[in-house]
């Protein structure tokens, strides 16, 4: 019974006391509420004025040394810029040396297809799609591989409408 009773007098006390300490709270949490607003405001001034924003209220001085920040942002932009473009070009690179390896090794793969009764007449010239005439691509196309073409077959292909 007095462990009880012990309990509701300490408990009661506590209570008068968190009376006032929620009071103490709001007070810390509103000059922290306004330190952050203060805060905002004067980064929100900086952002504008890093646009070219409200720059009237600013000195010689204080002009060059925003120039210097922005100059070395734009270094900094333009630097990862070219290491993203780099990357790329060699991400690039390497898929054309896998493209170009994967066509060797579909082209050793293809069964030598007799060309007999397949032959296509020469009489069309068909313009491709960055304007090279079929001929002109095929002509291309065997003075680059004539060292496939060893055993006198012309394997070609026309496209038209």
């Amino acid at each position: 019974m007095n462990e009880i009773i012990d309990k509701y007098t300490t408990h009661s006390k506590n209570l008068g006391k968190t009376d006032k300490q929620p009071s103490i709270d709001l007070n810390l949490e509103h000059s922290k509420c306004s330190s952050l607003n203060e805060q905002l405001a004067e980064a929100s001034l900086q952002l504008r004025q890093m646009r070219g924003e409200e720059l009237e209220g600013l000195n010689v001085e204080e002009l060059q040394q925003m120039e210097k920040n922005l100059e070395a942002g734009l270094q900094r932009v333009l630097s990862t810029k070219d290491q993203q473009f780099m990357q790329e070009i060699s991400e690039l690179q390497r898929k054309g040396i896998q493209l170009a390896e994967e066509n060797m090794r579909l082209r050793d793969q293809m069964p030598q297809v007799p060309t007999a009764g397949l032959a296509v007449p020469d009489t069309e010239n068909v313009l491709t799609e960055d304007g090279q005439s079929s001929e002109s691509v095929m002509t291309a196309l065997n003075s680059g591989s004539s060292q496939d073409n060893d055993d006198g077959s012309d394997i070609s292909l026309k496209l038209g409408y």
